[in-house]
């Protein structure tokens, strides 16, 4: 089969790689229809994600057709049409038991002595196409997947529903919904969310639909503050003002009643700290660029929260300690418990609650993966989000 793989910084290919088949009685083979290329990615494409070994198939956002089950999958059937969630799960750990399921015990086969062990204190769940820390699994980027625990692992869709409307179930969707939940918002609330990205354009959605009065999203590339605008939200460019001052003036001088970071590990800004911050990166000096996060903690009201989806991969240093005890802020983060929200949000689809299309800027084929990857990570303004169609 053609499958997308990584060859080192910058250098995707597409080649020709063996099929996959059935290794567990849990296992089913999906025939991809949709793939796409995820903000996440980019760390991988940038080599700022240790465990990479050249010639990994990537992705995590797929879905598709089943093609074969393993005799433990009884609950569904070959020419279904699924979407499969990027964290792998076993269903039946203490964590899967919680709907932890980033946390599954059973997905990665990695051992203590590998460097999530040691980075993180346990390992973590199994994803889709995105190193060897978290398993090694051949990702999505492919004309056909290998899909472990089946039976948690995927949700079927119905046939009359185009891919574009269900795609983003696989993985930016939960994330934004859960990056709100975590936000823990109130009624009437005014939230800000930095970076209007494929992630924070989901949680800009989640967060009214959640119930919050405002939100103010943050970014300086003019397409994806037009999209934000677009959802409801107010919008700052971080080009044209100071970000915290200007927070503070929207809310009467107390600040935001959550912040969110959509941003992650690669945050950009002229602030000095971040200029040390990709500094230490490059020289390989520090893993995490977290100006971001930092300024989320500062700008955040006394007794207001702090939600994390942007991936962070390292170790980061100047984290504002004190303003984070000083005025009681509460900080949830985390991987996606895909699976938990599956159902509801699908339900959403279904009954028109939400737009999951209108982010998508390019659609190409497979064979054009290369292309798709250096226009989204050179021209985020014009390349906000792109789908792969592998047949």
């Amino acid at each position: 089969m053609r499958a997308v793989t990584w060859h080192g910084k910058h250098d995707v290919r597409v080649e020709n790689v063996p099929d996959p088949g059935i290794v567990n009685p849990r296992d089913a083979i999906v025939r991809i229809t949709s793939t796409a290329i995820c903000g996440s990615d980019l760390h991988l494409y940038d080599s700022m994600i240790p465990g990479m070994h050249r010639g990994d198939i990537l992705g995590h956002e797929f879905m598709g057709v089943i093609e074969e089950v393993g005799p433990g999958v009884t609950d569904l059937r070959p020419g279904q049409r699924v979407v499969v969630p990027f964290v792998i799960a076993c269903g039946q750990c203490f964590h899967c038991g919680k709907q932890q399921y980033s946390g599954c015990d059973n997905s990665n086969p990695a051992d203590k002595s590998d460097m999530a062990e040691i980075a993180y204190g346990y390992t973590t769940a199994g994803l889709f196409g995105y190193s060897h820390l978290t398993g090694g699994y051949a990702g999505g980027q492919a004309e056909y997947a290998r899909v472990p625990y089946a039976d948690v692992g995927l949700m079927a869709v119905p046939d009359g529903i185009e891919d574009e409307k269900v795609l983003f179930l696989t993985d930016i969707f939960p994330t934004g919904w859960m990056a709100a939940e975590n936000a823990q918002i109130e009624p009437g609330d005014t939230v800000a969310v930095w970076g209007c990205g494929p992630v924070g354009l989901f949680t800009i959605k989640s967060c009214f639909l959640q119930g919050a009065g405002r939100v103010i999203a943050i970014d300086h590339q003019p397409n994806r503050l037009a999209l934000a605008k677009k959802n409801g939200a107010e919008v700052l460019n971080y080009h044209e003002v100071k970000v915290r001052e200007a927070l503070r003036e929207m809310t009467a001088g107390i600040g935001p009643d959550a912040c969110i970071d959509a941003v992650g590990m690669e945050a950009h800004g002229f602030s000095p700290d971040n200029i040390i911050d990709a500094v230490k990166q490059e020289t390989k000096l520090g893993t995490d660029r977290q100006h971001v996060f930092r300024e989320a903690i500062m700008a955040c009201r006394k007794g207001g929260r702090v939600s994390v989806p942007g991936v962070y991969g390292g170790i980061g240093d100047k984290f504002p300690i004190g303003a984070f005890m000083e005025k009681g802020l509460t900080l949830k983060t985390g991987q996606t418990h895909v699976q938990k929200y599956l159902p509801e949000l699908l339900q959403m689809i279904l009954d028109g609650k939400i737009d999951t299309t209108d982010l998508i800027s390019h659609r190409l084929p497979l064979e054009e993966a290369a292309t798709g990857y250096k226009n989204f990570h050179d021209n985020p303004n014009e390349w906000t989000k792109v789908v792969l169609k592998p047949h």
